[in-house]
């Protein structure tokens, strides 16, 4: 395994403060010149099973990507909304895949990979759609999608899983069964799975027998799982969900703190790169506009994923570029959500202002 024993480079982010980070566990990322790597497209159509008629599904929004490494390719497994005029959050999303062999110029399969459809998960996944998917690799070679399931009354973290990238069997919300559906209605997103590097792809890492995901959107808790598609949060003494990392107030992560791409296992510990949003008014961080997305790293123990160790102080990116402070989200994000090892580099995918796709590379 490659040591992830990298220093975070001077990075200059738009608002946010030039710096540089001396702990050997951090990880840093530049934007290309490409930039906007994936955008929408308004000749793209689809047959909506539910509807019954062609849908412009990407004509409005592409954004928040999730990646993986196969064979010699990137795929990115992005969001796609498909009305402009629809107000944000009243869209239907869907899920396309595209590939590229240098990770920055990426071609689209013309067709959504996962979308809602009139099967046993219509209740959970329209009118709203399937949003945010993030993606790993099980040891056994099957890839794993935890989604957003979104009804347009409850957000549910769902799961499907593939052989080929390309044909999706869905299973559900991630936590129908735990705790005798305790949770099922619950508020439930952004499910980051452990990894590690194994031979320049990574793959879904068992600690103490069970796979570990980072999850949430307020604050962050932990689930554990056998086979990464069923999974039984951590509660705390109360029989409520654990949290292992929650907002500071008066810093850029006031509002929220929602897992990013695959946390990553390394010698020093699991860094779970996450996305930070500022309050607006009392307790709002001064580094960073108010309500602007930007992205953090904290560091957990490897032998306990839910004790944590460090915080890094400052976003490691930030909005900085135009396309990343206009759009639906005009605050600005730089929503940091696919994270992949390929030809000896670092890959990072984030959705832009909920609008595009940028890559940042280490």
């Amino acid at each position: 395994m490659k040591r992830l024993h990298l220093l975070l480079l001077p990075l200059v982010l738009g608002s946010c403060q030039i710096f540089t980070a001396q702990e050997p566990w951090l990880l840093g990322f530049e934007k290309p010149a490409a930039n906007p790597i994936l955008q929408a497209d308004s000749t793209a159509v689809f047959n909506c099973p539910i509807e019954n008629r062609e849908v412009q599904w990407q004509k409005a929004d592409v954004f928040n990507p999730g990646a993986i490494v196969r064979n010699d390719t990137v795929f990115l497994l992005f969001r796609a909304e498909d009305n402009p005029e629809a107000i944000l959050g009243g869209r239907t999303s869907r899920i396309g895949l595209a590939y590229s062999t240098d990770g920055i110029a990426f071609s689209k399969y013309p067709d959504p990979i996962l979308f809602p459809n009139n099967d046993d998960y219509k209740k959970w996944d329209y009118p709203g759609g399937v949003e945010d998917p993030r993606i790993v690799e099980r040891p056994d070679g099957t890839y794993v999608m935890l989604y957003t399931s979104w009804n347009k009354d409850v957000a549910r973290l769902s799961a499907a899983t593939s052989s080929d990238l390309k044909n999706w069997i869905k299973k559900g919300p991630v936590f129908e069964k735990a705790y005798n559906g305790k949770f099922l209605n619950t508020w439930s997103k952004s499910g980051s799975v452990v990894t590690e590097l194994v031979n320049g792809r990574l793959i879904a890492k068992k600690i103490m027998g069970s796979y570990w995901m980072y999850w949430g959107e307020l604050f962050v808790n932990l689930a554990k799982s056998v086979d990464g598609v069923v999974w039984e949060p951590l509660l705390d003494d109360t029989g409520e969900l654990l949290h292992v990392f929650n907002p500071t107030l008066n810093d850029f992560d006031s509002h929220l703190v929602e897992p990013g791409p695959p946390a990553l296992y390394t010698p020093d510990g699991i860094i779970l790169m996450y996305n930070g949003k500022n309050l607006s008014g009392p307790n709002a961080g001064k580094m960073v506009a108010e309500n602007t997305y930007c992205g953090g790293q904290v560091l957990f123990s490897k032998e306990n994923p839910a004790k944590l160790l460090k915080r890094l102080p400052e976003p490691f990116i930030c909005p900085s570029l135009p396309h990343e402070t206009s759009g639906q989200y005009k605050a600005g994000t730089t929503f940091i959500e696919g994270l992949v090892y390929y030809k000896d580099q670092w890959f990072l995918y984030y959705g832009t202002a909920d609008s595009m796709v940028g890559v940042a590379i280490k």
